[in-house]
């Protein structure tokens, strides 16, 4: 009997045959061993390459933030240019975050044509500094139009230049911003570097008035965790819905699924080992800190991880681990899935977004310190913290906003579209207690004293942590948890420095004044603090961010619910939103309103996309399925039996016909709208919910269709089989 083909599918899937792509590494107990950095232009390779008085220079106009002069940028551009062909290159890219979410590129060779018919490698400060791609091109939300072309990336020297190898040579990458021709900007890296900078004149500022003389700098720092799908490629490109919108459009639950808890944390499988260790040699290469590794909650999910670097690097590094787990995926024949969903009734991916804010001397300003001057530095910053998320919640929604966060956000795999912050038991308490007065603690061995007798004690780690909190401090960060796995965490954290700078410039304003009134600092601190907690608690839940009554406690507390993505993305451009960007010169009026009419597009786009896919999946691959089925049933006799089964196929036939039209119905049939957010409405509320009707009856017949018929690869196989 011959197997079915389905099954010879699995069989070929489960078979591999190791690489040894990370094998041969040099030993890194010997001094030159290491990997870390070894294809990024980084300071110590700056050192060694140019002369003394140019890196000082450089390191000098970086400090400051100068720009370069031309013979500055003509000696780094010919070090950086020998130092890349000495590593194989031969073309350069400026490298930049466009609007799409990804990443973009355009390259050109270090070699030009002489007179004589050769060919000289050159790469001048000019072509170092500054490219021009065609602006138009890329989603502009109206600031380019078509005959709009120009747009020019600039160079951020503040993210090294690093080496991208592939099998047949490689090219160096050098990351860039992106604006337009009048110097708006087209992408997420200069907003970070702005509100990197307002967040640095902030913190400053309110460092002075605690008698901090000797910090120079201060910057926000991420340490995303990224999570991920593997799965075998030969699914992967016989599901149609995959290859087109990055999750499955159908699909029954398989008999066993991720209930039995067996996945988190648990041996990782050699071939995924294998995968994992390549793609970490590759971002060793590139500088990318990465410390965790493991399985994740779901068959067939995983996560990696690095340590904390500052938002601008780390956004930029996050782009490349997403870029290189999904090629070094292929090199063992599986294919790295991004989506937030890509499995309906599994749990989906994101990308918890560790942010905090450091200074130049190695502090952390949310961390509790060794000294009651420090615990009450940190009560201010974290003050400051707790009032800019509830100030701006429902922007701290639209900023991870997404079709895949959709499917994601409010399941109990993910935290709710609701913004809350989870402090933890005991620091509450701290808060709770400076709001009444009492200052009582309930656990005095966990506290950190404040010096004197009208301060309450303070909490170093003594609390648990909350996996349903979407934004909860952890004992010296917090973890923003609602970023989707997709999704650049720059903007994410463009919100954060920029609604971090509004409050704590608010705080500075309050304390500065009564110590202008002769109150010392500490009762100066605590009262700005408790005036602060006492406006802003509402947003502090350290309860059960899944469980029904607390949405109905969050509306009682005024808090923000916005379900999905058409609900969240008018507070992008709210009064609120407009009047802090513009204040701290993160994003104009302008800028903001192309980024809302970017996304909108995007969101109505891409469930086209879906709903399109659906529709032709269905028509010419379910439908022709079942009916086979149907011919077969009606060709084996007229029992009672088989007279069930084909009413039971028959119905399902009809429905789903029925519910294709009405699918492509809805996508034929889009009315005329006045205002932007009006397609994106009108895909939530009429192509999703046909969509959903279609998938429903398509995976009851996934259920009762002979399984050699049914052309999609099920769960029970892409999931599982490694």
């Amino acid at each position: 009997m011959p197997v079915a083909r389905t099954r010879t599918q699995n069989i070929s899937a489960a078979q591999w045959s190791p690489n040894g792509g990370s094998l041969g590494q040099t030993d890194l107990t010997q001094a030159g061993g290491p990997l870390y950095g070894a294809n990024v232009f980084s300071p110590a390779v700056q050192r060694q390459r140019l002369p003394k008085a140019i890196f000082k220079r450089l390191q000098r106009a970086l400090d400051r933030g100068e720009p370069l002069d031309p013979e500055l940028a003509d000696a780094v551009a010919a070090a950086m240019k020998d130092w890349a062909m000495e590593k194989g290159a031969t073309h350069y890219t400026h490298w930049f975050q466009p609007l799409t979410g990804s990443t973009a590129e355009k390259h050109d060779s270090f070699f030009n044509p002489t007179d004589d018919g050769t060919a000289i490698a050159e790469f001048s400060g000019k072509e170092l500094i500054q490219g021009e791609p065609d602006a138009s091109s890329f989603p502009t939300g109206g600031i380019r139009a078509t005959f709009e072309a120009r747009g020019y990336t600039a160079w951020d020297p503040t993210s090294p230049a690093f080496i991208l190898e592939n099998p047949n040579g490689a090219f160096l990458c050098i990351p860039t911003a992106f604006a337009s021709w009048t110097g708006e900007a087209l992408d997420n890296k200069i907003p970070l570097l702005r509100s990197m900078d307002a967040l640095a004149k902030s913190a400053l500022r309110a460092l002075r008035l605690f008698g901090d003389e000797t910090t120079t700098k201060v910057f926000s720092t991420i340490g995303p965790e990224q999570e991920y799908f593997l799965i075998d490629e030969q699914y992967y490109f016989e599901r149609p819905d995959l290859i087109t919108t990055g999750r499955t459009l159908f699909g029954a639950q398989p008999a066993k699924g991720q209930e039995l808890d067996d996945h988190y944390f648990g041996s990782i499988p050699e071939r995924v080992l294998a995968f994992m260790l390549e793609a970490e040699q590759e971002l060793f290469k590139l500088g990318v800190p990465i410390k965790t590794r493991h399985n994740e909650v779901a068959p067939g999910q995983y996560e990696i991880a690095p340590v904390f670097e500052n938002s601008n690097v780390g956004s930029d590094h996050q782009q490349l681990c997403m870029q290189v787990l999904q090629n070094v995926a292929r090199r063992y024949q599986l294919v790295c899935l991004m989506h937030e969903k890509p499995f309906a009734g599994v749990n989906g991916s994101g990308k918890h977004n560790n942010w905090s804010m450091s200074t130049d001397a190695g502090g952390n300003l949310l961390e509790p310190g060794a000294t009651p001057h420090d615990n009450l530095q940190f009560l201010f910053f974290c003050s400051a913290v707790i009032a800019a998320v509830n100030k701006h919640a429902g922007l701290l929604r639209a900023s991870i906003a997404s079709p895949g966060q959709d499917h994601r956000l409010g399941a109990n795999e993910a935290p709710p579209a609701i913004i809350s912050i989870f402090l933890g038991t005991e620091l509450e308490k701290v808060f709770n207690g400076i709001e009444s007065g009492s200052g009582e603690a309930a656990s005095p061995q966990s506290y950190l004293g404040l010096g004197t007798s009208m301060l309450p004690q303070l909490p170093r780690h003594a609390a648990d942590r909350n996996r349903t909190s979407p934004f909860a401090f952890t004992g010296n960060k917090f973890e923003f948890r609602a970023l989707g796995s997709s999704m650049s965490t720059a903007l994410p954290n463009t919100v954060l420095n920029t609604i971090a700078s509004e409050a704590i410039d608010a705080l500075s304003d309050q304390l500065e004044s009564r110590l202008q009134d002769g109150t010392s600092l500490e009762e100066a601190v605590l009262e700005v603090v408790k005036t602060t907690y006492g406006t802003h608690k509402q947003v502090v839940f350290g309860g059960d961010n899944y469980a029904d009554d607390w949405h109905a406690e969050a509306e009682r507390r005024g808090l923000p619910n916005l379900r999905q993505t058409p609900d969240a993305l008018p507070a992008l451009v709210s009064d609120t939103t407009v009047e802090v960007f513009e204040k701290y010169n993160v994003f104009s009026h302008r800028e903001l309103e192309a980024r809302y009419e970017v996304f909108v597009e995007q969101y109505v786009t891409k469930l086209n996309i879906e709903s399109e896919t659906a529709a032709n999946i269905a028509r010419t691959m379910l439908l022709p399925a079942a009916i086979r089925y149907l011919a077969e049933l009606a060709s084996a006799g007229s029992g009672t039996g088989i007279s069930t089964l084909r009413t039971e196929v028959a119905s399902g036939v009809d429905e789903m016909v029925e519910r294709l039209q009405g699918l492509e119905s809805a996508n034929d049939n889009y009315p005329e709208f006045q205002d932007v957010i009006g397609p994106a409405l009108y895909v939530k509320d009429t192509v999703v919910p046909a969509m959903d009707a279609l998938r429903s009856v398509a995976d009851r017949l996934e259920r009762q269709v002979a399984d050699d018929l049914w052309p999609l690869p099920k769960y029970s196989e892409i999931l599982f089989i490694k």
